[in-house]
């Protein structure tokens, strides 16, 4: 098996924890960020009608697109990130660097390495967090789509490529910026456990790959989380005004927003993130980080 091929096979495994963990929180995000002001009084309000009106499986309500899509998205993250990685370590020992030091990329090199995994995820996180949206804003008791599999079918059918892609250049945005910062800090804190104590990184124990894990997804989404809460905006709003389309373009929807519901409206849903990120963000790459070492061991 090629390294490339370990790479996107590590991080599969990381993006079914990823999924798996954090889809509860991410359903009462999703809620809030799309619900009017007013709508409930906070994240327990939110989780408890979810629970009471529609019952504990709707906190995992659109789970199959993610479970399938999140898989294939972390999997081109980190097949992206660790072949930018090899070329910037490759360059660096071309100019001369030690082969330790020039496996410790610079700080430019790798926010550069991170925002091109974001970018390369983007062309799959785009559309699944789409259908997954509309998935999980719909109503209970009388559903649009009957499944993920049959949302694709009536927006492609309707509306074209493009109804699929729909907020298609917030995510980009969104996913560049995120995972420039998310893999930083990330590698930037094993790169410092390694020079402290001296040690491969394999040898990394794997509390600190969830520890570390869940750091980076904290410097994630307070980086993103405006823009991720434009995103879902985008993602639910009607595809023209003959079906509610409230928002002409990206920025349309920011100075909306801001001007109807105030600055709050950019950080609602922000509870359940900030909970749900140290969990999801740990199991990912603690995922990505065993199946590699299983995987290279052979």
């Amino acid at each position: 098996m090629s390294q490339t091929a370990k790479d996107l096979t590590a991080g599969t495994t990381g993006g079914i924890g990823q999924v798996l963990v954090g889809q509860p929180f991410d359903i009462v995000k999703v809620r809030m960020q799309t619900s009017a002001k007013g709508t409930y009084s906070g994240m327990l309000d939110c989780a408890g009608g979810i629970l009471r009106n529609e019952g504990p499986l709707a906190f995992y309500k659109g789970t199959l697109t993610p479970l399938l899509g999140i898989g294939a998205c972390v999997s081109i993250q980190f097949g992206v990130l660790e072949y930018t990685k090899r070329y910037f370590t490759a360059q660096n020992t071309r100019g001369g660097i030690g082969a330790e030091q020039s496996a410790a990329l610079s700080t430019p090199q790798l926010l550069v390495a991170g925002a091109l995994a974001g970018l390369g995820n983007g062309f799959v996180s785009g559309p699944v967090e789409h259908i997954r949206i509309r998935l999980q804003t719909q109503s209970n008791t009388n559903p649009v789509y009957r499944g993920p599999f049959d949302a694709i079918k009536k927006i492609a059918t309707k509306y074209g490529i493009r109804g699929i892609y729909k907020g298609q250049n917030v995510t980009f945005l969104r996913e560049a910026t995120g995972y420039g910062v998310y893999f930083w800090t990330y590698e930037k804190l094993v790169q410092r456990e390694m020079a402290q104590k001296g040690i491969r990184r394999e040898q990394i124990s794997p509390g600190s790959a969830i520890l570390y894990g869940a750091a980076a997804g904290y410097a994630l989404w307070a980086v993103i989380y405006p823009i991720d809460m434009v995103k879902s905006r985008m993602q639910t709003d009607g595809f023209s005004p003959s079906d509610g389309q409230k928002y002409r373009s990206t920025l349309h929807c920011v100075r909306t927003v801001w001007k109807t519901e105030g600055i709050s409206a950019f950080t609602r849903g922000l509870g359940p993130t900030l909970i749900r990120s140290p969990f999801a963000n740990g199991a990912t790459f603690l995922g990505f980080e065993m199946a590699n070492r299983l995987l290279n061991s052979f």
